[in-house]
Parts: C-alpha cells; sequence; structure tokens
C-alpha cells in the first residue's frame, strides 16, 4: 500500500476529466497535489474544486523551456503522474499533419520532457513514484487512430523501458491504460463507445492501481481484453476484424 499522506505529486494535465478527478482522489488520500496544464484559469478553477491540497502551475508540455521551468520551481517531488493529452479522430486518407504532428508531440513527447525534468533527481534519491498514462489504442494500430495510437503506445514503451531499468530501485513505475473515458476529447466520436466511464469511476481505478502496486493496469474488464488479447492475434485475423 502506499502512503500519500503529505506526499507532494505533480499532475500533469490535471485542469479536467480523468486528471482533476484523480486530484480530487489523491488529495482526500492525504496528498498534497500540484495541477498543471497550459489554461491558468482552468487551473484556478480545478484547485477551486479539489481544495486546500491543491496548487496551480501553468504548464505546456508541448515546451522544453516551460517543463523545466515548472519542474525546477518544485524543487523534490514524491511523485509525477503523466495524464497530458490531445486527440483528434485521423484517418491516413485524411491526413491532418498539424493534428498528428500536435498530438505526438503533447501526448508522447510532451511526456518524456516531463520525465526528463523529474527523473534524473528520483534517481539520485533513489526514491520518487511516476506514473505515466497510456491507452488501450497502444496495444495494436486501430482505424482513425493516426497519431494518437502512436503516442498512446509510445507512452507504453517508455514506461516499460523505465520499469526495466528501474525495477528493484526506490524509484516505482506505473503504468495505467484506460478505455474510454467521458471527456472533451471522446465526444469528438462519432462511433458506439463500449463501456464508456466517467472521470471519478476511472480515477477510483487508477488510484487504486497507484495504491495497491504492480506495474500495469488495463480496465475497463472486459472490454480491455479485446486489446490485450489482440496482441496474440494473426495479423491476416486481426486486420480483417479491425482494418477498415
Amino acid at each position: 500500500m502506499t502512503d500519500f499522506q503529505g506526499k507532494r505529486y505533480w499532475l500533469v494535465g490535471a485542469s479536467e476529466g480523468l486528471g482533476l478527478a484523480l486530484a480530487k482522489r489523491m488529495a482526500r488520500a492525504g496528498a498534497q497535489v500540484i495541477l498543471s496544464a497550459r489554461s491558468a484559469d482552468r487551473l484556478a478553477e480545478a484547485v477551486a474544486q479539489v481544495g486546500p491540497q491543491a496548487t496551480a502551475l501553468p504548464c505546456d508540455v508541448a515546451d522544453s523551456a516551460s517543463v523545466h521551468a515548472a519542474a525546477l520551481s518544485l524543487g523534490d517531488l514524491d511523485g509525477v503522474v503523466f495524464l497530458a493529452g490531445v486527440y483528434w479522430p485521423t484517418k491516413a486518407q485524411d491526413w491532418d499533419a498539424k493534428a498528428v504532428e500536435t498530438m505526438i508531440d503533447v501526448n508522447l513527447t510532451g511526456c518524456a520532457r516531463v520525465m526528463a525534468a523529474v527523473v534524473p533527481g528520483m534517481v539520485a534519491r533513489n526514491r520518487g513514484h511516476v506514473v505515466i498514462t497510456g491507452s488501450l489504442s497502444g496495444f495494436r494500430g486501430l482505424p482513425g487512430a493516426i497519431g494518437y495510437g502512436a503516442s498512446k503506445a509510445g507512452c507504453m514503451s517508455l514506461a516499460e523501458s523505465m520499469h526495466c531499468d528501474l525495477r528493484g530501485t526506490g524509484v516505482r513505475v506505473q503504468l495505467a491504460n484506460p478505455g474510454f473515458i467521458r471527456t472533451r476529447l471522446t465526444d469528438k466520436n462519432d462511433f458506439k463507445m463500449p463501456q464508456i466511464m466517467e472521470p471519478e469511476a476511472a480515477a477510483e481505478i487508477m488510484f487504486t492501481h497507484m495504491d495497491r502496486g504492480g506495474f500495469s493496469r488495463s480496465f475497463p474488464t472486459p472490454f480491455q481484453w479485446v486489446f490485450r488479447l489482440s496482441q496474440f492475434l494473426p495479423d491476416a485475423l486481426y486486420y480483417r476484424l479491425f482494418g477498415g
């Protein structure tokens, strides 16, 4: 079990949705949460909802200088949770260069920027807790997921590599792979989203994962098994089922 009482956690991408719901849950467990996102106005509203254990720190994960300055101002942290993400449904036939580049720059490279800013200090102290948010869409390629799927697969691989390196040290690395969560991002989808979750329900699962330990947690069940088992399907069968 994880003792969150009085611990300082930086939640990157926490002005709304899953990030905000998780911040509320962690604050109830006694953690001091620093909420980051680009919009200062949204952060102020989020902090007001979380309460006195929350502070706002505007930060743009697409800007290395902004991430470095934010991390420098925070000093030593007990943990960091990367939740930042942008999404536009995009097919290869309708390639949107700006959207694809932005999804990869924010979702994947943004994650790498944040890790670069905080992980070396944790390694030096041999103490810390890192949580990266992947996605069920990162297990295998999906139609209409150009940019987003690749960015989440990259985050998942990054977390796996970090776990390989840091396993057995004082720095704990975890990965959470949620399915559909009802947010302004999923509002862009025009297809049926099985087992879509409210942010609060997803945050409870993610918090339990952080509390109990273990490396990876994919949810919700049984929907997650579709994606995990798809890794074992032969290519011909997989693309017959999921391809356009």
